[in-house]
């Protein structure tokens, strides 16, 4: 099986290679997995990883820089139905827009809801932007039995760095919260297609799990 991270400019990508790699071995799967920033390649992925830091439109305009690159993604995640997983901004970009500065920038349009700015507030005062650091998931009683988050729970932490959310969207899709001055969206999850507003690949032992679990999906 070919697991495919798409690189468009967005960060390195080692770290999130690297953690899939072991999550393959972890999971005793046999699956190759390969950073590229070709269409072509992108087109025959069993699995497609899509991660992402910066500015939602910053990487919106670098995806749709490389000629045929968001036709390969759609392709392969809504076409094909194949296993997809949009990390940090990566999993903001399904969307259906963004805002930043005063500006709205369409997203992919996969999951309901726009990405806004974080203004978290605790006992009346702001909480510092962004959302950096360990904070607990909370499983979407919908989701608790769905294999994405097999071993684990609602005491289970994970690594959040953002200062953006999902708002607005349909709650169907959400599949885990955390909360950070109120509730914040954690995880989406539709059909084939899944999105993580943390960094599993920073996320230690949790974070393995869960990419185990989704590279159990079947393509």
């Amino acid at each position: 099986m070919k697991l495919v991270i798409v690189d468009y400019g967005s960060g390195n990508l080692r770290s999130v290679e690297n953690a899939l790699k072991t999550a393959a071995h972890d999971a005793g799967l046999p699956h190759q997995v390969m950073v590229s920033s070709s269409p072509d390649v992108v087109a025959s992925a069993d699995y497609l990883v899509l991660p992402g830091v910066g500015a939602f439109a910053d990487c919106k305009k670098n995806l749709a820089n490389i000629n045929g690159m968001i036709d390969a993604i759609t392709d392969v995640a809504i076409a094909q139905n194949r296993p997809f997983l949009g990390i940090c901004v990566g999993m903001q970009l399904l969307a259906e827009y963004g805002e930043e500065g005063g500006v709205t920038t369409t997203g992919l349009g996969w999951m309901s809801g726009g990405i806004t700015r974080m203004t978290p507030m605790m006992d009346n005062r702001p909480l510092k932007v962004p959302h950096m650091g360990w904070n607990r998931l909370t499983i979407s009683a919908a989701f608790a039995d769905d294999n994405l988050f097999d071993g684990c729970d609602d005491n289970s932490r994970v690594y959040f760095l953002h200062g953006y959310h999902l708002t607005g969207g349909d709650d169907k899709q959400i599949a885990a919260r955390t909360d950070y001055g109120g509730h914040i969206v954690a995880a989406v999850k539709r059909d084939n297609v899944t999105g993580l507003q943390f960094h599993p690949e920073k996320s230690q032992k949790i974070g393995q799990r869960i990419l185990s679990n989704w590279l159990s999906y079947a393509p």
